[in-house]
């Protein structure tokens, strides 16, 4: 009983989390979409495209249930899927990336949490695992990039939220008022130890 909560838990979770990474491109032009936002390129649709081959690989090679999109071997991972290219279009990746979700869904759905699952990318002694790991380690990765697009999204036209129904009007007073207060109090905590 306890495995199928977890399992519904985690499995929802993970749901959530890939809604709300693909609503951070919502209303962006081809280019903020695309354009590198970190001083290492992180970009919008390139962390979509990024979780979508991270879900492809561990709910497809671990459980020896390929995964119907196209993927490199593992092992001659280039960086490719961390950013899209000119001729892949922003619909391609997002529906590629919701028929990965379908294939990693009927995985998670027919498999028990303890069904054994190998990972040959990851150091001895943990390649052998299992469905419950998996579930964890991929929940844990995607809501890690989804809090990274809100953080870009937030940088590219201040809009910030997990879901459109708790996203707020932005008040550029209030905002700017809230981070001189922050900025103000850095200073002062600044000067306390110098």
């Amino acid at each position: 009983m306890i495995d199928e909560f977890a399992k519904d838990n985690l499995h929802g979770r993970l749901r959530r989390d890939r809604k709300a990474l693909l609503w951070k491109l919502d209303g962006l032009s081809e280019y903020d979409a695309r354009r590198p936002l970190t001083v290492t390129g992180t970009n919008l649709l390139g962390l979509v495209k990024h979780v979508a081959s991270v879900e492809a690989r561990y709910f497809g090679e671990v459980f020896d249930r390929p995964s119907p999109e196209p993927l490199p071997r593992w092992q001659d991972h280039d960086g490719s899927d961390l950013w899209a290219a000119e001729d892949e279009a922003r619909d391609q990746i997002i529906e590629s990336y919701r028929r990965t979700w379908e294939h990693s869904d009927a995985t998670i759905d027919e498999l028990a949490l303890d069904a054994p699952g190998h990972v040959p990318w990851w150091p001895e002694p943990y390649p052998n695992t299992n469905l419950f790991a998996i579930l964890v380690h991929v929940l844990g990765e995607t809501n890690r990039h989804a809090g990274h697009a809100d953080i870009l999204r937030e940088g590219v036209d201040g809009r910030t939220g997990m879901r459109p129904e708790h996203e707020m009007q932005i008040d550029e007073d209030a905002r700017t008022a809230y981070c001189a207060k922050i900025e103000q109090a850095a200073r002062s905590a600044a000067s306390a130890k110098a």
